[in-house]
């Protein structure tokens, strides 16, 4: 058990997520980490925080640096986009996160409801194949 635990997960030697929780339980044989009161950071190829995810639980895969956040989950960009669901994954291979549940998705010109979803870490591409209700609000260049 660790208390305080932050992590940085590194791909190519850039840094690519920070990963935070009050509490880690640490199963080695497994590799895996069941975390209590969780916050990742995720980062660009260039360093720059591209959204913050928080959860009341999750699970990380050491082996694989794939994440589950599970419980109240927020996700928030800079820019103030924002997705609320109760599970989110987040896969290192793809660099997507994705979710089976229902979630909310707004951003400043578009609103999204949906059972499930994929996205990039900045969701500046969010995709449901079940939308309940969305909206996007015309731009300056009329679409």
């Amino acid at each position: 058990v660790l208390f305080g635990m932050v992590h940085n997960v590194t791909v190519d030697g850039l840094l690519r997520a920070r990963v935070y929780a009050d509490t880690a339980h640490f199963y080695q044989g497994a590799q895996v980490a069941e975390l209590v009161g969780v916050k990742v950071d995720f980062f660009n190829a260039e360093g720059v925080l591209k959204s913050t995810v928080t959860s009341l639980e999750g699970t990380y895969e050491w082996r694989t640096g794939t994440m589950e956040a599970r419980g109240d989950v927020l996700a928030v960009t800079p820019d103030d986009r924002q997705l609320t669901t109760s599970t989110l994954r987040y896969d290192r291979e793809t660099e997507q996160i994705s979710g089976p549940d229902e979630f909310v998705f707004d951003g400043p010109d578009q609103h999204l409801e949906g059972d499930g979803f994929t996205a990039d870490p900045d969701f500046t591409n969010v995709v449901t194949e079940n939308p309940r209700r969305g909206r996007v609000r015309e731009t300056d260049t009329g679409r």
